[in-house]
């Protein structure tokens, strides 16, 4: 079986346990139920397997007994290597164990989640670990109205997941990666216009991802400062040859849980993340570091409530104006702008009011462009390409590298996606085409054009892609003496065959 159809093949297994679910809760709440129960059976199927390792053929890793001397020697191994520990009883092994046995097994799941998060408690990993299956409430009434449905619903979940296989091994971790990748987009696809606060669309991801890999593949760090779920975090680490440390900030409790999940799932250990709970602007938590690499989806124009104060702020002291109290899109911008380092790479996704409105705006956008001459490029979505919105969007890439003489790059991709049934979607050649006019600086005519600093300044730093790159097609011109001779024949024809039809009814009335 090709890895695509085993792929095809868990997509459907998990749909089937989705269903169970759905039928009694919406997917911003199931959600919550799946993927961390996903993620549970990943952390025991780890341990197991770690440990295994460890003891090679001295004894069978899930045969030790708690308080074995053997076992407690492994433990400590575990710990180093994993960042937490799952004692015996607490394995997702055993959780289908109690269940094939016809026990309750609520309370054992409530223990088990609890231990893992305290297992890492005063350790290097423990803001890692720390409340991170907090979203699962299994008393929730939306369960079942008894506690024997709640037992029920969750049995058949756990069940079900237990005839999946995830196959550990390094070659096909990535199997198990996309799943959940998939489960997360189809949360996403349900979720309307919250789907921005956790997912974005993967072929965006793959664009930001592969400009800001383009020339440098061995990175020092990435940063995210609205993360999500760290998916493109973790197309950054996808395309780059290797990363040291992926850094993120995200505001939500449940979504920052799943950035956490989502990293272990996709083979990242605990040290080669840093992802932080908080709101990215009025509370920066990785304030002092400097970024290879930032990569960014923001929350498109959320009002703020900036005091004055913050105008003496490092990241923004230099401009002497804040983002405007309705639109917060450039406080995310020069946010990134000032973690980025001197040779760094930064792209984001905004909306396109960010290119041409006026007033704070327009001077914070003029002095990126006249004084600094960090903007690198500026390309054109198609609209309705993200959840729960279907407004036009752009995205903006930074360098601080450039040359004085450098130009801005404007590329007019809008045009060109695939219509799919509730949404526009970019397809593969679609990609290409965006990444490869960006790495190769290419000149296409009604799509992608070169413009001098000068010129930005005589359209007074008005960034409107349409006042750059002239994508109209020309119109076809019209033969209007051809047309009319075809007209003429037609009319002809017409009156030809209408003789024709008075004729043979005529004559059928006659035969009566």
């Amino acid at each position: 079986m090709s890895s695509q159809e085993q792929k095809n093949e868990l997509f459907q297994k998990l749909n089937a346990i989705c269903d169970v679910l759905r039928k009694t809760m919406d997917s911003s709440e199931y959600r919550n139920y799946i993927l961390g129960f996903i993620f549970y059976k990943f952390l025991s199927e780890k341990m197991v397997k770690q440990g295994q390792e460890i003891l090679g053929k001295e004894a069978i890793y899930l045969d030790l007994k708690e308080g074995d001397q053997l076992l407690r020697d492994v433990e400590k191994d575990l710990e180093d290597e994993l960042g937490y520990y799952i004692p015996h009883k607490y394995l997702f092994q055993n959780w289908v164990k109690k269940i094939q046995n016809g026990e309750k097994i609520i309370s054992l799941i409530e223990d088990s989640v609890k231990t893992v998060e305290n297992s890492a408690a005063g350790t290097k990993s423990e803001d890692d670990f720390k409340d991170l299956f907090s979203d699962i409430d299994l008393t929730s009434s939306k369960l079942g109205n008894s506690e024997t449905e709640k037992e029920k619903v969750i049995a058949h979940v756990i069940n079900k997941l237990n005839d999946i296989e995830f196959e550990l091994d390094d070659s096909k971790i990535d199997i198990l990666g996309d799943a959940y990748e998939y489960l997360i987009a189809t949360f996403a696809s349900d979720a309307g216009k919250k789907a921005g606060e956790f997912y974005t669309p993967q072929e965006v991801s793959k664009i930001l991802a592969k400009i800001v890999t383009s020339k440098k593949k061995k990175l020092k760090n990435a940063y995210d400062p609205t993360c999500g779920s760290g998916s493109l975090l973790l197309q950054v680490s996808k395309m780059a040859d290797s990363v040291g440390v992926l850094y993120g900030q995200e505001m939500k409790q449940s979504t920052f849980n799943l950035a956490r999940m989502n990293m272990f799932l996709r083979g990242k250990k605990y040290h080669e993340f840093n992802i932080a709970n908080e709101d990215t602007i009025m509370k920066p938590q990785h304030f002092d570091e400097k970024f290879d690499v930032i990569v960014a989806n923001p929350p498109f124009s959320l009002p703020w409530d900036a005091p004055e104060a913050m105008l003496m702020d490092p990241r923004f002291v230099d401009f002497g104006v804040l983002a405007p109290k309705s639109k917060m899109d450039f406080a995310f911008i020069q946010h990134m702008l000032f973690q980025l380092s001197d040779k760094g790479i930064m792209a984001t996704v905004v909306p396109h009011g960010v290119l041409f409105r006026g007033a704070s705006e327009g001077k914070i956008r003029k002095m990126i462009i006249e004084k600094w001459n960090w903007l690198d490029a500026v390309i054109g979505l198609p609209a309705n390409i993200f959840f729960g919105t279907s407004i036009p969007t752009c995205i903006m890439v930074f360098r601080k590298d450039r040359k004085p003489s450098d130009k801005v790059l404007f590329i007019e991709a809008s045009r060109e996606f695939e219509k799919k049934k509730n949404q526009n979607q970019l397809s593969s050649l679609n990609i290409d085409k965006i990444v490869d006019s960006y790495i190769d600086k290419a000149e296409i005519d009604k799509y992608s054009k070169l413009i001098s600093l000068k010129e930005i300044e005589e359209n007074e730093y008005n960034l409107n892609i349409t006042r750059y790159v002239d994508a109209f097609e020309d119109e076809e011109i019209i033969d209007i003496i051809s047309v009319n001779k075809e007209l003429k024949e037609t009319n002809a024809e017409i009156e030809k065959l209408e003789n024709e039809i008075e004729l043979m009814i005529s004559e059928l009335v006659d035969v009566k």
